[in-house]
């Protein structure tokens, strides 16, 4: 059986393998793309076990990150999304999909880290 995986899209090269490795020297199995097209194709495949996203907003090209994020729950209602960007986070209340976690770049290991254990976290029925 395939490791269930984070799904990581982020088109800047250096900020992918930086963001990859703090989430996999956290512990977190990491699939890094870099493209949303790629991300999404991702997603939609039936052998890609994904239990969260993390996701840049803007990409060179479209969809956006917004994009990838609805996509990721339409095809589960409850996977947990973080969106990471240093233009977007004004959007996020009209753009991003509910109960998301937004931070904005520049930011630390430590806090991606935590956004992500954070989404993560199973919520509990007093949660909702």
């Amino acid at each position: 059986m395939e490791e269930v995986k984070t799904l990581l899209a982020e088109d800047e090269a250096m900020l992918l393998l930086d963001f990859e490795n703090a989430l996999t020297d956290a512990g977190f199995h990491v699939r890094a793309v870099t493209n949303s097209g790629k991300a999404i194709e991702i997603l939609r495949s039936a052998d890609s076990p994904i239990l969260g996203v993390v996701t840049d907003i803007r990409f060179g090209e479209l969809p956006d990150g917004w994009e990838v994020a609805r996509i990721a729950r339409e095809i589960d209602p409850d996977i947990p999304i973080v969106y990471i960007s240093g233009h977007g986070a004004v959007d996020w209340p009209s753009r991003g999909v509910p109960d998301s976690i937004m931070i904005e770049k520049p930011f630390t290991s430590a806090q991606l880290v935590t956004a992500v254990s954070h989404a993560r976290r199973p919520r509990r029925q007093s949660d909702a």
